[in-house]
């Protein structure tokens, strides 16, 4: 990886930027609307969180934000699950996301050592 000189340089933020976009488009007109809002907040927390963090420009303060971003990952898998049994994802949609938010976690893990 070469050298991080903003946060649009994060792979891990990309991939956030990613699953936030699909998260949108694919609960986007459902309607139920407490589940819809709660996973788009969740989804977007990932890549806020690690934005916020890089921009504090301190490694304790951006450590702790990618805590909450793997936290909020974390969170989005937990209901991707639920949206599975509600029949509100497909078995192959909840497939690649959850890989996708299992590479995010594992991407902020990572990242999180190294600071």
């Amino acid at each position: 990886m070469g050298k991080i000189t903003k946060f649009e340089d994060i792979i891990a933020w990309e991939k956030a930027i990613n699953i936030s976009s699909r998260t949108y488009k694919i609960f986007g007109a459902n309607k139920d609307y407490s589940f819809r809002d709660q996973i788009q907040r969740a989804a977007i927390s990932i890549s806020n969180n690690i934005t916020e963090g890089y921009e504090r420009m301190g490694d304790k303060e951006f450590k702790k934000f990618l805590y909450i971003a793997k936290g909020s990952c974390a969170e989005v898998r937990s209901m991707f699950y639920l949206a599975l049994e509600l029949n509100y994802l497909t078995k192959i949609q909840f497939n690649d996301l959850y890989c996708l938010s299992v590479e995010i976690s594992k991407m902020l893990s990572g990242f999180i050592k190294t600071l």
